[in-house]
């Protein structure tokens, strides 16, 4: 397996309804992060979540003709509406998602869980769905921090999740192609863990891989902690099999083709608007023989960004590359400590220095005191022995020029072993009453350093005005040779409208981000949250065309309706 989370089996245990991942995974907040908190002064009340029988769920909505024509189509066991299976299928897993759920929110909920067997299946449940005017919602792993489980259009039509999860086989594995057949209900550790039986691995691994599907890869254009190595999804995909109310859609003949446009790319990035992804045929490599991760050192974020710059330009990428600004990486210098960690050494000085200028402001006390210790970067390499070392000896010498500074083993192998941590410390952080949220964008190197500096602004500006005092941390990654992706998290006190708060806090960023030239998002999707500017980057014709689309497809709009476009 490609993970130690996956090997104990935390990606096959039951996740709990009211957050991310099983409750054996979960574990108070450190320590260490509680104090740097407090030294920010970002405090909470005690937060948990109400029990499942509190959740208030509105009566089921699905006409008995419609359920029994259903469950001819899959079987009456396969279609679901008990609180709990309602409840696990209502919205995503973002910030606002849970914040609903654990207060006992779940209006959104669907009417009845669907489950089909297969194409054909689905195929068949779009049509009655077609008959009895039923939107539907098509669900992989539930793991969408945009909205794109909570369809805007549904209007008074009753709503069923069409969850995927018995489309769970591997098919043709054809070596000689390097390609291999996935059921679009596979998630991400049992997809490896079947390919590795062949030898062989997609390299597709996003912060959410323990639960999102094959299919909620394509159907987001994922982009995967090592996508400067083994790609972004969209890049591994070169056929697909979509069940559409118009019809079964085949994709993909060859590795390229002149024929027409590419319309492959009319669903990937379509999340279910178009159509139901069933197959995916992907590029695939043989399992590395070697996997290295380094830990770094560079003096501070602008400095990082350029050597990184320099990296791509010579086409010297990494396999992963993650480099933390001064806010990111004091913060996570100030997390639990793992064995032979001395790579935290000092960052408690660092903590109390903060808070020693609080008086300047919780984030202004962070950044103070970050600024003195350097950005971390993290450089992992994947692939047979002597590539990687060769690779690492040829990145290590640009570094080293501009620079930086080669941390000690464990720094590096504690990202791999933490790599998949976040959303669980998002959920502790929850627990205690305090707000943690995530957005990012990409942009073209020389757009990068506005970006980053209008999106930050944008974000404290607007958590300050609504009388909190917000942390706001990034770290640049995905790296392109014109470009990279930042990715930005937001730590402060939920106050009393925590939604709200986020609500305004996000259409800034979001007006910052097409003000600074970048990209409404690289590889959350568009789901409703970022509706409201596909037209300004895509422009008013670009969305007609996916309209037309969207009308030629799914007719009654049954599908997601509301989600990237009305």
């Amino acid at each position: 397996m490609t993970s130690t989370d996956a090997s104990r089996g935390i990606a096959a245990t039951e996740p709990v309804w009211w957050g991310w991942g099983p409750a054996v995974a979960h574990d108070p907040l450190p320590a260490a992060t509680r104090r740097l908190l407090a030294y920010l002064g970002i405090t909470g009340q005690p937060s948990p979540p109400v029990a499942l029988d509190e959740v208030r769920l509105p009566p089921a909505r699905l006409p008995e003709p419609a359920r029994a024509a259903l469950a001819t189509v899959v079987g009456a066991g396969h279609v679901r509406s008990d609180r709990e299976t309602r409840v696990r299928h209502c919205r995503g897993r973002s910030t606002t998602d849970l914040l609903r759920l654990r207060a006992g929110d779940a209006a959104a909920a669907p009417d009845a869980v669907v489950l089909p067997a297969g194409h054909d299946e689905v195929l068949a449940v779009l049509r009655v769905a077609n008959q009895e005017r039923i939107v539907i919602v098509p669900y992989g792993g539930g793991t969408s921090v945009v909205g794109g489980l909570a369809p805007s259009g549904r209007g008074d039509r009753p709503v069923i999740a069409l969850d995927l999860s018995r489309l769970d086989r591997l098919g043709r594995v054809d070596r000689e192609s390097g390609t291999a057949e996935l059921d679009a209900g596979l998630r991400g550790p049992r997809a490896e863990e079947l390919l590795a039986e062949e030898g062989l691995t997609l390299g597709h691994l996003p912060q959410s891989w323990e639960y999102a599907s094959i299919g909620g890869f394509a159907a987001t254009r994922s982009s995967g902690q090592a996508s400067a190595g083994y790609g972004r999804f969209d890049d591994l995909v070169v056929g697909l099999r979509v069940a559409t109310p118009a019809g079964s859609w085949e994709l993909g003949r060859a590795p390229a083709s002149a024929a027409g446009p590419d319309l492959r790319e009319l669903i990937l990035g379509s999340e279910g608007a178009f159509g139901v992804i069933t197959q995916v045929v992907a590029r695939v490599r043989p399992l590395p023989a070697r996997r290295l991760y380094e830990g770094w050192s560079v003096p501070d974020f602008a400095t990082g960004t350029r050597l990184l710059r320099a990296l791509a330009v010579r086409d010297l990428r990494p396999t992963v590359c993650r480099l933390s600004d001064e806010t990111e990486t004091l913060a996570g210098l100030a997390g639990p400590p793992r064995q032979h960690d001395t790579a935290r050494r000092g960052s408690r000085d660092a903590a109390a220095s903060a808070a020693a200028d609080l008086d300047r402001g919780p984030a202004a006390a962070l950044d103070g005191a970050a600024s003195g210790g350097g950005c971390r970067l993290v450089a992992g390499y994947e692939g047979a022995g002597p590539v990687v070392e060769r690779r690492a000896a040829q990145v290590a010498v640009v570094l080293r020029a501009g620079g930086a500074r080669r941390l000690e083993p464990a720094a590096g192998t504690d990202w791999e072993l933490g790599r998949f941590r976040a959303p669980y410390l998002r959920d502790a952080l929850l627990d205690l009453g305090i707000f943690a949220e995530t957005l990012e964008t990409a942009g073209f190197w020389s757009a990068l350093p506005s970006l980053y500096a209008d999106v930050r602004r944008a974000l404290t500006d607007s958590l300050t005005a609504a009388g909190l005092s917000p942390v706001v941390m990034c770290h640049l990654s995905h790296l392109y040779e014109n470009g990279a992706s930042l990715y930005f998290t937001v730590v402060c006190a939920q106050g009393t409208d925590p939604i709200g708060s986020w609500r305004a806090a996000k259409t800034a960023a979001g007006d910052a981000i097409m003000a600074a030239g970048g990209t409404i998002t690289h590889h959350h999707a568009v789901g409703t949250d970022h509706r409201p500017w596909l037209g300004a980057e895509i422009g008013g014709l670009g969305v007609e065309v996916l309209r037309a689309v969207k009308r030629t497809l799914d007719p009654a709009g049954i599908l997601n309706p509301g989600v990237l476009v009305e």
